[in-house]
């Protein structure tokens, strides 16, 4: 049995679905308006709410917040006659569990009201100590996950580099954290940056910093990323997209533990550890030409890879349940199986995605097939390739007919990488978390790529 609490000021919906609620055993106080309800509240103990949203005096909505302060995280359904994108907004924000429209079935609200009084008695008490899920767990109790743990154990105990390696979406950077936090360093600094987000030109000030008035507008000095990581561990994610000429003075900077800032000539001493990552197969990695083979020797003293979600089947089922752990109460055999028969050409960062996308649809209920985002392919069937080659092709003719351009990947970048990220803003609604996730960009990086076309919002 459960204490319900209807807030209308209508008294024939108020006795309506007191009856209703009665039959099913609840206990039902009812309130003609929000100042009431929250009169009601303070005198009796209350386990859900049904409210208006049109209320004599103040809006069902917008009471919620002083409602909660007596009723504590109990479901509060909101009632309206109009159900517009803007209420369900408000309603969502304030906290309310759902809501209804105007005239519902009887007993469409009833099951309602027993989801959400069901989904109260599946939560769990958690302390105020207790933290939530943590982003930088790295999941998995498979063989091939044992091997990875007992690596990033190993790595922890000395202060070479590590190379990490494995497809886009394996968790790279995860491993990196893993060893940064288990080591001696993990009260340093930890930052990381993605290689393949700086242009040539941006690079080298990036990594190692500038003086004041090195270039034009540099009117500040700044440390770099290396001085910005003293004492700590900097993540470089994709180095196989460093230059050639970077990669001489990384190299230099391994060797003697010192970097020179931009527009400067003395070394600054600096003690940092460095983890390098890339997704290019070491083969590809060395035949293309495009790494010093001192360079990558000197990165790769101890190596990590990590498998693709598909080389580790056994550990399928673990990630799905601790990905759904702040979400939804569970998720059918059904639609479990869905998940393991497709494709993750990206890895547990896709199936993750795939997961919350899945929970927040179903809310309170058992995650099923319906629930689940469309399967993505890898290739689109709106994208001709050939077509983008060609258009491509026509752009860099267009650049090639001066004679000595010597700046086409910066044009290039300029070019087509604000169209890149204003179109995923635009898919997750500006949102930067998800957005940097889909590049395979770390916030931070993002925010630097936005600043740098001018997109950055106040």
């Amino acid at each position: 049995m459960a204490r319900i609490l209807i807030v209308d000021d209508e008294p024939v919906i108020c006795w309506t679905l007191q009856e209703a609620f009665r039959e099913e055993g609840h206990e039902c106080t009812t309130a003609a308006s929000a100042e009431e309800a929250i009169e009601a509240a303070g005198t009796c103990p209350i386990d859900l709410v049904l409210m208006d949203v049109r209320l004599p005096g103040r809006d069902g909505i917008s009471a919620i917040s002083e409602l909660r302060r007596f009723v504590g995280d109990i479901p509060i359904l909101i009632m309206t006659a109009f159900g517009d994108l803007d209420t369900a907004v408000r309603a969502v924000e304030q906290g309310s569990f759902d809501y209804l429209i105007k005239p519902f079935d009887l007993e469409f609200a009833i099951g309602t009201v027993n989801k959400a009084l069901e989904h109260i008695s599946r939560k769990r008490p958690i302390s105020k100590q207790e933290p939530a899920t943590d982003p930088y767990r790295i999941v998995g109790s498979s063989r091939e996950m044992q091997q990875i743990y007992r690596k990033i154990a190993l790595a922890a105990q000395v202060e070479s580099p590590v190379l990490v390696t494995g497809e886009s979406g394996t968790g790279k950077e995860l491993v990196a954290r893993a060893i940064h936090t288990r080591g001696v360093r993990k009260s340093g600094p930890f930052l990381a940056a993605n290689m393949a987000a700086f242009s040539s030109g941006l690079m080298e000030k990036e990594l190692f910093g500038h003086l004041k008035g090195a270039f034009t507008g540099a009117d500040d000095q700044s440390q770099g990323l290396f001085r910005q990581a003293e004492g700590g561990t900097l993540f470089l994610d994709e180095i196989g997209d460093l230059p050639l000429e970077m990669q001489v003075k990384l190299l230099r900077v391994l060797e003697n533990r010192e970097v020179i800032p931009v527009g400067g000539s003395r070394p600054v001493p600096i003690d940092v550890r460095l983890i390098a990552a890339t997704n290019r197969p070491l083969g590809d990695f060395l035949k293309s030409g495009n790494i010093r083979e001192d360079f990558y020797f000197r990165l790769n003293v101890f190596r990590i890879h990590l498998p693709p979600l598909r080389e580790r089947p056994d550990d399928f089922e673990e990630l799905v349940r601790y990905f759904l752990i702040d979400h939804s109460p569970g998720i059918s055999e059904a639609a479990m199986n869905t998940l393991k028969n497709r494709a993750w050409p990206g890895n547990v960062r896709q199936l993750k995605n795939a997961v919350e996308y899945a929970a927040i649809l179903a809310r309170t209920q058992t995650i099923r097939p319906e629930h689940l985002p469309g399967e993505e392919s890898v290739s689109s069937e709106s994208a001709d390739p050939a077509e983008l080659d060609r258009l491509f092709s026509d752009w860099l003719a267009e650049e090639l007919k001066d004679s000595n351009p010597g700046d086409l990947y910066d044009k290039f970048l300029a070019r087509f990488e604000p169209v890149l990220l204003k179109q995923v803003l635009t898919k997750f609604r500006d949102q930067k978390q998800p957005s940097a996730r889909a590049l395979g960009l770390h916030r931070a990086t993002l925010r630097q790529m936005l600043r740098k076309y001018g997109m950055a919002d106040e």
